[in-house]
């Protein structure tokens, strides 16, 4: 596995500790038994109230040297987005030009194609077509239906997941692909919680199986206050274009001594080098 930048987030009072340039510190206080007590952390903060976000300057996984990589997956969707601007403005010779480049695309990726066709069908109501492109789909690429993100909650604990294949560090000549994943993890309970262990299960696109277990994550067992949040960035290789993850944090409650540890659900997502095709973000 490897490893990027983590980030701390908190819905608490923050105030940025800095000089105004490169990453800054933001500070909360936390109250404990011995009076106030001032945390500095390298991080940025997101609001509950509507999931945004301030990102850092190390934030973004799928930087390399200064460029960024589009995906065949992201260039599909950008080239659909691009098309209904078209129709929509009423350019329809653009359109049909764009429409016939998405066709030509569709052609060098099946995956692609079925899955237009599988959402068509599904939307005429032509079930039957609809299971016939799904068992194409499973056939050719068994983790074509498993989206590249995933949400799942625990005993209020919610671990979110998306992941994206990273194409400047990837050798297909030499089956090396190199795929990145971010997770958040918000605490909604009203308890403090410490996550102690990860477990991945990271299936490839052959069914070979591996199973990953670690301290912590990123080198950090990070206590999680309520209506807090914790997230960070890694990436896992792979040797065949597409795969899938999946696992569990173990965390314990730490507001009560001798608390049990549990288990923390990451629902399964995809790893592929396709992506989502609505996605181009």
């Amino acid at each position: 596995m490897h490893s990027f930048s983590p980030k701390l987030f908190t819905d608490f009072n923050v105030g940025a500790i800095g000089n105004g340039s490169g990453p800054k510190s933001y500070g909360f206080s936390v109250v404990g038994g011995d009076g106030l007590r001032r945390c500095r952390i390298v991080a940025c903060s997101f609001s509950q109230g509507n999931g945004g976000e301030s990102p850092s300057p190390s934030s973004n996984p799928i930087s390399t040297s200064g460029s960024s990589f589009l995906s065949r997956s992201q260039t599909y969707a950008l080239l659909k987005h691009q098309m209904e601007v078209a129709a929509k403005s009423e350019d329809y010779k653009e359109a049909a030009r764009i429409r016939d480049s998405l066709r030509s695309f569709e052609e060098e990726e099946p995956v692609l194609r079925l899955r237009r066709l599988l959402k068509e069908a599904i939307a005429d109501e032509r079930f039957e077509d609809a299971a016939r492109y799904r068992n194409e789909l499973k056939e050719i690429s068994p983790h074509a239906l498993l989206k590249c993100t995933s949400d799942a909650t625990t005993l209020g604990i919610r671990v979110q997941v998306r992941s994206v294949f990273i194409e400047g560090r990837s050798q297909p000549s030499k089956d090396q692909y190199f795929f990145a994943y971010r997770i958040r993890i918000t605490n909604n309970s009203n308890r403090p919680v410490q996550l102690l262990r990860r477990h991945w299960i990271i299936t490839d696109a052959n069914g070979k199986t591996e199973n990953v277990w670690g301290i912590g994550v990123i080198g950090e067992q990070p206590v999680i206050l309520p209506r807090t949040g914790f997230e960070y960035s890694s990436a896992c290789p792979l040797s065949t274009p597409n795969g899938r993850m999946e696992g569990d944090f173990e965390m314990k409650h730490i507001d009560n001594v001798g608390s049990k540890t549990f288990n923390v659900e990451i629902a399964p997502f995809s790893i592929s080098t396709l992506g989502d095709d609505n996605d181009i973000s």
